[in-house]
């Protein structure tokens, strides 16, 4: 499976905004953005969280809060602060939040099927 990136803008709640490049990580719960970013917007953590690597390592992170804007829309979502070194990624709870799925096989994100019973 290939790689896939997405730009996204993100806004702090004072209206402050940074441009990040992120890869789409379908098995990352949260969207993580890096400490230089996040510190430039002024966030501030809200609590913290443990997280398991692919690779079985276990990490903490604080969790915050802040907008963010994609090519196929906008909403308000939990994110990861970063540490120095840590790759932004874009997760699944953001994605859900967009209504957004990862295709896989054309590595696109796609509109949402919602299916009403």
């Amino acid at each position: 499976m290939g790689l896939i990136y997405v730009e996204g803008t993100l806004t702090a709640p004072d209206g402050k905004q940074v441009s990040e490049r992120f890869l789409v990580d379908s098995g990352a719960k949260y969207t993580l953005v890096p400490r230089e970013k996040w510190e430039l917007l002024g966030l501030a953590p809200q609590r913290r969280m443990s997280f398991v690597l692919a690779d079985g390592t276990s990490i903490e992170r604080h969790i915050s809060e802040c907008h963010i804007t994609l090519p196929e829309g906008a909403a308000h979502t939990p994110i990861i602060l970063g540490e120095t070194g840590d790759e932004p990624l874009l997760g699944v709870v953001t994605l859900e939040i967009l209504g957004l799925v990862l295709n896989p096989f054309n590595r696109t994100l796609q509109p949402m099927r919602v299916l009403l019973a």
